[in-house]
């Protein structure tokens, strides 16, 4: 029986672009599990980009003649089109981004379309592709959370001098300020920017030109490849350019900082906003109600973010766990690589955003945080400072507090409520003074230095953020 499907128009007639070597076509069931195009079709914009740079150096090198270029210039600017209009047919038989817009090209030019790939490999445009819209990722991520630290740094401002106690353990230790502790979560969100920062230098590598794994023969210029799509860099083993996922692995390790420090944070405002603490209250916007108790306020967005820190993690330990076993080069396993990428990218930039806003917007109740600082004698500290400082040894020091501590607990009182007569019951060098030292804007106040809860260095600290944050 003769084949009236001669090799050049397989292609045309939406078959993949390897069918001419096999007898028999693939089963649908095939398709749909190996086909990637579903998820895969985000990258569009990137292949393009990509695409074009590609056409330029070959353009340039002359591999590929003025008028072959112009051609897919001008029918990749169509393709952008439908696509952002909604009008592109992705088409499952063509399994992935790539092939689709190379047949839509062939659709609409011809063989210039055709001489596109040439000089490539889908394993080293993918990677490129990958690279591209990582690497914008990474850029809004990184202005997402400038936005959050201004967040916290303004709430920061405005209550550098609110006391609330300080915890260890969960158990009240010592007072600080409420800007305070908020500038903590900025220092772990500035420390994310700079781990993603640095992520981003090796994801701005080009692969472009490893081709399949072991390069081309076509004298291919990948350094004006890598300034046109602004890489750093080209990848410089064609092994390691197709088959490397670590700046995927990395992203998803820095993205798991993020969310965890966002779930520590998300913790936090839950219990703040109980009753039982009533510390805060967030903008009903953030929460919804029950639908069998009216008077419910439930903090659905920080717990729904807690969570999400899970999946975010599983990405994680699922692109750690895909890479492990592969041989060089290239496999079909990376297809695996994207779902779980494409989630953390997705789930921190909804994260950063909701959580600036809502930040924002916190409503401070000073006097509950007040009376909660002045529970659990946690001026204790600040009176063994001062017995310290009268000359006492601070091991000394600790267990005259110590027991302080326990005659309060028997009497149902606070140190600051013992008269003097009975703390010098427990030490003869306590004077009158000490009564500075038990207040709480003494206790937050005495502790003036770089890094510490006092309210001027917490204003400092917070204008620093601002000026960083802003400039």
């Amino acid at each position: 029986m003769t084949n009236n499907t001669s090799p050049q128009n397989q292609f045309d007639n939406k078959a993949q672009a390897w069918s001419a070597r096999f007898s028999e076509p693939v089963s649908d069931l095939v398709k749909r599990y190996t086909a990637s195009v579903d998820f895969d079709k985000r990258l569009a914009r990137f292949d393009i980009q990509g695409s074009l740079a590609h056409a330029d150096m070959l353009a340039h090198v002359g591999v590929i003649s003025a008028q072959d270029l112009a051609n897919i210039q001008k029918g990749m600017q169509q393709i952008m089109v439908e696509i952002e209009q909604g009008q592109f047919e992705w088409l499952l038989d063509l399994e992935d981004v790539h092939l689709n817009i190379e047949k839509r090209l062939v659709e609409l030019i011809g063989d210039a379309g055709k001489r596109l790939h040439t000089g490539r490999s889908r394993n080293d445009q993918v990677a490129t592709d990958i690279r591209l819209w990582l690497r914008e990722e990474i850029d809004i991520s990184g202005q997402l959370l400038v936005q959050l630290r201004q967040a916290l740094a303004t709430v920061a401002l405005d209550h550098h001098d609110t006391i609330m106690p300080g915890f260890t353990h969960l158990q009240v230790a010592q007072p600080v300020t409420f800007g305070h502790h908020l500038l903590a979560y900025a220092e772990m969100f500035a420390r994310d920017a700079q781990r993603l920062q640095d992520c981003r230098k090796r994801v701005n590598q080009l692969p472009l030109g490893a081709a399949a794994l072991a390069g081309t023969s076509y004298p291919i210029d990948r350094e004006r490849v890598a300034r046109t799509l602004e890489f750093d860099g080209v990848c410089r083993n064609s092994l390691d350019a197709v088959s490397d996922r670590d700046f995927a692995i990395e992203f998803c390790a820095a993205v798991s900082l993020v969310m965890t420090h966002i779930s520590r944070l998300s913790e936090e405002l839950i219990l703040w906003m109980s009753p039982r603490v009533g510390f805060i209250e967030l903008a009903d916007r953030f929460c919804t109600g029950s639908s069998i108790m009216p008077q419910k306020k439930n903090p659905d967005v920080p717990e729904l973010a807690r969570g999400k820190t899970g999946r975010v993690n599983g990405n994680l330990i699922a692109l750690l766990t895909l890479m492990k076993g592969q041989p060089l080069a290239y496999n079909k396993d990376n297809q695996e690589d994207k779902e779980g990428l494409f989630d953390s990218a997705d789930t921190l930039r909804d994260t950063l955003t909701i959580f600036a806003d809502m930040v924002g917007g916190i409503k401070v109740k000073p006097e509950n945080m007040r009376a909660a600082a002045l529970q659990g004698f946690s001026t204790a500290t600040d009176l063994a400072d001062y017995l310290v400082k009268k000359g006492l040894p601070f091991r000394d020091a600790h267990e005259t507090v110590a027991l302080a501590v326990r005659k309060c607990e028997e009497s149902n009182c606070d140190l600051a409520d013992l008269t003097l007569e009975q703390l010098q019951e427990f030490n003869a060098s306590i004077e009158a003074d000490v009564f500075e030292v038990l207040t709480l804007e003494g206790s937050v106040s005495s502790r003036n230095h770089i890094g510490g809860t006092a309210p001027a260095r917490v204003k400092e600290e917070a204008e620093r953020i601002l000026a960083e944050t802003r400039g």
